[in-house]
């Protein structure tokens, strides 16, 4: 359970610790208490126009920090991280510059796998266009 991150969509726990392992569940780019989608630019009937991806990313890590945070892990911890994405070939450069930004090169670097979507789920008043799923180790 967590008081800072997004709520969860659905009936799962954001995170489970088994041993020295923290598994974060997919966590997209919601702010708590919140419906709107950071990036996100809808026209006056609330319709998708445009979105942000870095927004997204920033959101969604953000949360993924809080959980680690409230379960006593540190974001060094982080060994393996699994991202979606609903147009890689929009996004990829930003999505790398960015995740670069959190994930530095060096010794600690944990595993990546990306994969592109169809689709993510509704987290807002928007879909959503990138979840990240982490793996923690103490």
């Amino acid at each position: 359970m967590t008081t800072h991150a997004a709520e969860p969509l659905g009936p799962y726990a954001l995170a489970r610790r088994v041993g020295d392992l923290l598994f974060v569940a997919g966590i997209g780019p919601r702010v708590r208490g919140s419906r709107v989608i950071p990036g996100s630019k809808v026209d006056a009937a609330g319709t998708l126009i445009d979105y942000d991806i870095e927004a997204e990313m920033r959101s969604a890590f953000a949360n993924v920090k809080a959980v680690l945070d409230e379960h006593g892990y540190a974001w060094e911890h982080i060994v393996d991280v699994s991202a979606f994405l609903t147009d890689l070939k929009r996004d990829w450069t930003t999505y790398n510059r960015v995740y670069a930004e959190f994930f530095p090169s060096g010794s600690s670097l944990p595993t990546r796998t990306t994969v592109e979507v169809a689709a993510l789920p509704q987290g807002g008043n928007t879909p959503i266009h990138f979840e990240v799923k982490v793996i923690a180790a103490k």
